[in-house]
């Protein structure tokens, strides 16, 4: 009798079954219990491959009990720990040879490398070779000329994204739902295309999640414990344009050629950011450019001449070390997402190399914003020098950023000029957007030509309460100019926020870039007291009672709030002349104002 020993190869590719029902393998059927434990590991992990092995099993086991010539025996030893841990370098496909060689059977494999070594050792073998197919395959039967993507889940009715972008709608397919045996048998047929297909790769595998690449599909499938159910969503492009298709302005066309090498390309999903990317690649390529790609997963519709690159070994940080030796002039990352993403971007761009990068966002500041935090704020500008927004697969809006050190739009004093990045419109010259360090905080402030002042007061206000209501959580205040803010308090807080000579409030002052007038929240609040006012070298001494000691006294000028301060051990306050409360004070006894104390 002949005697047969599949590998895992064979068993995945579903090969063995065929193999059986037609009569090419009889005999006796050797399975290594190598080859069980390794498809268990795979379905154990979730992994499709592992399952389709165990099922592949079974069905030679009906085939074996129907009256097939065939009889199946199971035999050899489970793998050491240090095998499995090996298994990447051959040593569990040395065991399953180990096997064929014992028992003086016909090694059967779909691995070339496999079928080497077993022919150099001495092993009969049968190798499978793997026939690649030009049929289509079941999933193209849900597309046609304009469908974007499909999904589809267990019980649920079909569904596809059909039209052009900005006029895309979610249709029904079909009036029945789709049953599980239905996916799963879409599933296998991509599973056994990709491993001979030479436009398709699996690009991420995970226990209940797989992303393959089909030559223009991407297909993501989902499946228990990941999702609640089985579930298949494929896209492709149906729009392949040039760049000259997008009708751009000489302007920006000149900016793209000469000076544009920190691009970013962004919008909300579906709105032709990576259609947009393609042609701007195909546009450098048409310049005589080196381009690459860096993308996961490797879906961006490019001429052979540019090469996509994918995660190697799961890095993106791998990958951008390979494209500092290979040393392209440009570069397009689809997509930035992941804080090791932006940052990736911007040392490659920083080495000199020109930086295209598709990023979500649903409005073209966004992408900017997405950037503060990541990067040093002041390197921002050598990152990126042009944001393209997309919306509906047209550009909506174009920015270019520039570094300036100048006073921020709506504050008025010299002494408040700092490093601030303008966003402007890129065909109007029009500054829309600025971004500096306001306190401790990045901010970006809308620049309107109308009211230019209201969203840095807005600002000043939010920012100062932050600050101020760690003293008083009631702390209210208002902005009375854009350079000028007035604070109030609980009247017993007002002097520890003054602090001692002014010197708290003056920090604050200086850290928020504002004047700062504090007043309490409630006015002749207590009763009112004696006080007598004289002078002593450059102050003013405002003297009371002895009783009133360490006490907090408001003083008021014709009922108008001047200061509050604790009465100090010597029974006075006392106030610098040189101060702003100061000469209120002495103006007031020059011009026989009421100065009122209340405690």
């Amino acid at each position: 009798m002949k005697k047969w020993v599949p590998d895992t190869s064979v068993l995945i590719n579903g090969k063995l079954a065929n193999l059986v029902e037609t009569n090419q393998v009889e005999g006796e059927i050797i399975i290594p219990v190598t080859v069980i434990d390794e498809l268990q590991a795979q379905a154990s992990r979730g992994k499709d491959i592992g399952f389709q092995g165990l099922e592949q099993l079974k069905s030679v086991r009906v085939m074996a009990e129907s009256g097939k010539k065939i009889k199946l025996i199971y035999t050899g030893r489970r793998p050491t720990m240090e095998e499995i841990m090996m298994a990447k370098k051959g040593r569990l496909d040395a065991l399953i040879r180990d096997v064929a060689k014992e028992n003086a059977a016909t090694l059967i494999t779909a691995d070339y490398v496999q079928a080497l070594v077993a022919e150099a050792e001495g092993v009969s073998v049968m190798y499978i070779q793997n026939v690649r197919s030009t049929s289509p395959i079941k999933l193209e039967d849900f597309f046609d000329e304009n469908t974007s993507s499909v999904h589809l889940k267990v019980d649920v009715l079909p569904m596809a994204k059909k039209g052009k972008p900005g006029q895309v709608k979610l249709l029904k397919i079909r009036d029945t739902p789709m049953k599980e045996e239905e996916i799963e048998s879409i599933v296998k047929e991509i599973l056994d295309r990709v491993r001979h297909e030479k436009n398709a790769f699996i690009e991420m595998g995970s226990a209940g999640a797989m992303v393959i690449q089909f030559d223009k599909y991407r297909i993501a499938v989902a499946r228990r414990p990941f999702s609640d159910g089985l579930e298949l969503t494929a896209v492709r492009p149906i729009t392949k344009l040039v760049l000259s298709d997008y009708k751009l302005s000489e302007k920006l066309m000149d900016r793209l050629k000469e000076r544009a090498e920190g691009v970013i390309i962004c919008g909300p999903p579906g709105s032709g950011k990576s259609t947009f990317a393609a042609s701007i690649a195909e546009y450098y390529l048409s310049l005589d450019k080196i381009v690459k790609t860096i993308e996961n997963p490797r879906d961006l519709q490019v001429p052979p001449e540019i090469t996509q690159y994918g995660a190697l070994d799961g890095s993106m940080e791998k990958t951008a070390d390979i494209l500092l030796l290979v040393r392209p002039d440009y570069t397009i990352y689809d997509e930035v997402r992941k804080t090791k993403d932006f940052e990736l971007f911007a040392d490659m761009r920083m080495a000199g190399v020109g930086m295209v990068g598709v990023v979500h966002a649903s409005n073209a500041i966004d992408s900017v914003q997405r950037f503060i935090g990541r990067i040093e704020m002041g390197m921002i500008t050598s990152v990126l020098d042009t944001i393209i927004f997309l919306k509906g697969g047209e550009i909506k809006k174009v920015y270019e950023l520039q570094l300036l050190v100048r006073v921020p739009t709506g504050m008025m004093e010299a002494d408040l000029a700092r490093p601030l990045i303008e966003v402007r419109d890129f065909e109007t010259g029009r500054c829309e957007y600025e971004i500096y360090t306001y306190g401790e905080e990045n901010v970006v402030v809308p620049v309107n030509e109308t009211s230019k002042e209201q969203p840095v007061r807005k600002l000043a206000k939010e920012r100062i309460l932050q600050e101020i209501r760690k003293f008083d959580p009631q702390a209210e205040a208002e902005v009375v100019s854009d350079n000028k803010v007035i604070v109030r308090v609980d009247n017993e807080m007002v002097p520890h926020i003054i602090g001692k000579e002014g010197k708290t409030v003056m920090e604050l002052e200086k850290k928020l870039g504002i004047s700062i007038d504090i007043e309490p929240l409630a006015k002749n609040m207590g009763k009112l007291v004696s006080h007598n006012i004289s002078e002593s070298g450059a102050y003013l001494n405002i003297g009371f009672d002895t009783r009133l000691s360490g006490k907090v006294v408001s003083v008021y000028v014709d009922d108008e709030f001047l200061l509050s301060a604790t009465v100090g051990s010597k029974d006075v306050i006392k106030v610098s002349k040189d101060s702003d409360i100061g000469s209120a004070l002495m103006r007031a006894a020059v011009n026989k104002k009421k100065i009122k104390c209340y405690m």
